[in-house]
């Protein structure tokens, strides 16, 4: 891909830079005691990616999604936030992106107010938060955010960053392996985050992205961003 000055690389949320597996299985079980429905919370965590309704659609019948989904919601904050950590190699790999001048743009399947809650509790500098997109739709979040590369768990990402036209990489963190992200067609494929500062300094190590001699774009800041519902 050519290469963009100031760079900026989005990155998934669930599985790729945050641990949400115990908080969404805190959230079914709370569903399943409310409601009496029987809920495989491994079987959930395994999925995790998808839309939050096709989750649903799994335990309820299609009439109860809208509000099961609704009721997830309102309970997700306190009931999973707290729940949430970083995923081996998080913050490592957002900071590798900044001191090399790059901009970092969440974009996630999660809805907007839990994605920027998810990142706010986890201290992530970050650029830019967009929630509620799945699969080829974060395409057109990460041409707007002139993204070059989008790092993903899950072959849907693989399918946002072949929609945005940019250099996928796939980290074998969540439901799908190595292998399988590499078989659907991930351009780079790591075991974790850990392996990303990496594979990032061999590709823009050698650039100073804006011609500043401390590398770093206009409006750099290292501090987390105020996002609000």
């Amino acid at each position: 891909m050519p290469y963009q000055e100031p760079f900026a690389i989005g990155f998934d949320l669930d599985l790729t830079l945050a641990d949400t597996r115990e908080g969404i299985a805190a959230v079914y079980r709370a569903l399943s005691e409310e409601t009496g429905v029987p809920i495989d919370t491994g079987a959930v965590v395994r999925r995790i990616g998808p839309p939050l309704e096709v989750e649903i659609g799994h335990w309820f019948p299609p009439e109860r999604v809208p509000e099961m989904a609704a009721r997830y919601r309102a309970v997700y904050a306190d009931i999973a936030i707290p729940a949430t950590a970083l995923m081996a190699g998080a913050r490592e790999a957002i900071d590798a992106v900044r001191a090399l001048g790059g901009r970092v743009v969440v974009v996630s399947g999660k809805n907007q107010a839990d994605t920027e809650r998810t990142v706010r509790y986890l201290a992530l500098p970050v650029d830019a938060v967009v929630g509620g997109l799945f699969g080829p739709d974060k395409g057109a979040a990460l041409r707007e955010h002139q993204a070059s590369a989008y790092v993903g768990d899950h072959i849907g990402d693989v399918d946002a960053a072949r929609a945005a036209q940019i250099t996928s990489v796939g980290v074998a963190t969540g439901s799908f392996d190595a292998a399988a992200l590499a078989d659907y067609g991930a351009d780079v494929v790591l075991p974790d985050l850990r392996a990303f500062p990496d594979w990032l300094t061999r590709r823009y190590g050698d650039r100073n992205p804006n011609g500043h001699q401390e590398g770093r774009p206009d409006g750099y800041s290292d501090a987390v961003p105020d996002v609000r519902r």
